[in-house]
């Protein structure tokens, strides 16, 4: 009788992060921002179609890298979850701490659980306040733990560089083109294939933007800003450099092939 292969639960685990954040690194890393009258998320991303960037809820915002199959189902569960406490409720009782709690739970069962693959992403869930004071921003990694973010955040990517180029940066309570024009910055001071880190202008058509802003009056806050109005508020940046994705991966950076249709990592 042959015996089984032994793992032991601390290589299991470590095999398991691994995994996961190889494949969180081949995305395009999302920035997210706060400014004078709101939170600013930003990344680059040629996609019409798959989104980065999405609203849960009245005050409330999505943003993710990673397996586009794997967020989409998160985002698509927090959103009837909202709307489910939202309707049984009271719309004040839906908040981004609860969401974000939630999503946590999921992840670390998911990650825990030796039954399934860990999932590849990682999550901003945020809330604008009235104030700065009262804005909300919490990162969610693939095992599910949750940090509380303040200022700016980056995830996906290389993002530590993206991080030491908005450390340098960012200042308190800017206005939106002031914080967009950082934030697309630090998107485009990323290293090169060789290694070197290098500043490129990311053409508008190629980043996805959206805001949560207090200064609206509907009760929703969410607004995507379309390639025109991002072109507006950056002005004349110099030659632009478009970087076409690898093949067969519907705009995004190429994953080990696997049975079954293609998932693309964002």
């Amino acid at each position: 009788m042959s015996m089984p292969f032994y793992v032991s639960p601390e290589q299991l685990m470590k095999d398991r992060a691994d995994f996961a954040r190889k494949g969180i690194a081949r995305g395009r890393s999302v920035v997210t921002v706060q400014y004078a009258d709101g939170i600013l998320f930003a990344s680059e991303n040629p996609s019409q179609a798959l989104h980065k960037v999405s609203e849960i809820y009245d005050r409330i915002a999505f943003a993710a890298v990673g397996r586009y199959n794997e967020f989409e189902n998160l985002r698509i569960a927090g959103v009837r979850l909202a709307d489910m406490r939202g309707y049984a409720y009271d719309r004040r009782d839906v908040t981004g701490r609860g969401l974000a709690n939630a999503y946590a739970q999921t992840l670390g069962t998911i990650f825990s659980s030796g039954g399934e693959k860990p999932y590849e992403v990682e999550l901003f869930v945020a809330e604008v306040g009235d104030s700065t004071a009262d804005d909300q921003i919490y990162r969610l990694t693939y095992q599910g733990q949750v940090t509380d973010e303040h200022r700016y955040a980056v995830m996906g990517g290389a993002d530590e560089v993206v991080a030491s180029y908005l450390a340098e940066h960012y200042t308190e309570d800017a206005s939106l083109s002031d914080a967009l024009h950082v934030a697309v910055a630090a998107l485009g001071h990323t290293p090169d294939e060789t290694g070197t880190t290098r500043d490129r202008v990311i053409p508008a058509a190629d980043l996805e933007v959206a805001v949560l802003d207090r200064t609206r009056t509907q009760p929703r806050k969410f607004r995507r800003l379309v390639p025109a109005r991002l072109e507006s508020l950056l002005g004349d940046r110099g030659p632009t450099e478009h970087v076409d994705p690898p093949p067969h991966t519907n705009g995004t950076p190429e994953t080990p092939p696997e049975p079954g249709p293609d998932q693309p990592q964002i």
